[in-house]
């Protein structure tokens, strides 16, 4: 009778691109799980760094592994990494995207459309073509690459290097934020657990 219901699939959906509450709110809650994590604050601030930079990468549907595997490598914490990466959400992606291919593109000489809309339906195209050559494999039909080649060069390609400027600076704030953070919050709890009376017996 008070179980809670659990969320359909379309909810789910649509909290990704508005979440419940709004994303202060949200932003509030990946806060408060940040400070609590129980790992030395350095670590963690690695870790959201990880998930920061990676945020800033054309990797999509590989950024939450992509951070953890970051994180790993240069020894930060993982869970954070997870929520470093939500730098890159719905809100903050299309400026993100279009600052880091305007970069690239500038920087290899690459021309293009720099509208939102025409670079996600790059990817979109990208991925179709990606799939109906996956498919080929199966069932005969002609491979085709003619996308995907252009996609690289004129999308993937520059957004790879334009992304990975930013990505290093907001990597470093990100870091220089969070370590003096936890840090502090770690120091008053150690300081509220010290003020708290032994239990009764000790």
């Amino acid at each position: 009778m008070f179980k809670r219901k659990p969320r359909s699939y379309s909810q789910m959906a649509s909290d990704m691109v508005y979440p419940r509450g709004g994303w202060l709110r949200a932003a509030q809650y990946a806060l408060h799980r940040l400070r609590r994590l129980p790992d030395q604050p350095h670590r963690i601030g690695r870790g959201v760094a990880a998930g920061a930079l990676m945020s800033f990468t054309p990797l999509f549907g590989l950024h939450l592994v992509g951070s953890m595997a970051l994180a790993w490598a240069i020894g930060g914490n993982m869970l954070a990494s997870v929520i470093g990466s939500f730098v890159g959400n719905p809100v903050t992606i299309p400026i993100i995207a279009v600052t880091s291919l305007g970069l690239g593109r500038w920087m290899l000489g690459v021309e293009g459309s720099m509208a939102p809309a025409a670079i996600f339906e790059a990817f979109a195209a990208a991925g179709r073509q990606l799939a109906h050559n996956a498919l080929a494999a199966f069932d005969g039909r002609v491979a085709e690459w003619d996308r995907l080649a252009h996609f690289m060069e004129t999308i993937f390609l520059p957004y790879l290097v334009g992304g990975l400027g930013p990505g290093l600076l907001a990597a470093v704030a990100f870091h220089y934020m969070t370590v003096p953070l936890v840090s502090a919050y770690h120091a008053r709890r150690a300081a509220r657990l010290a003020r708290k009376p032994p239990p009764d017996g000790a």
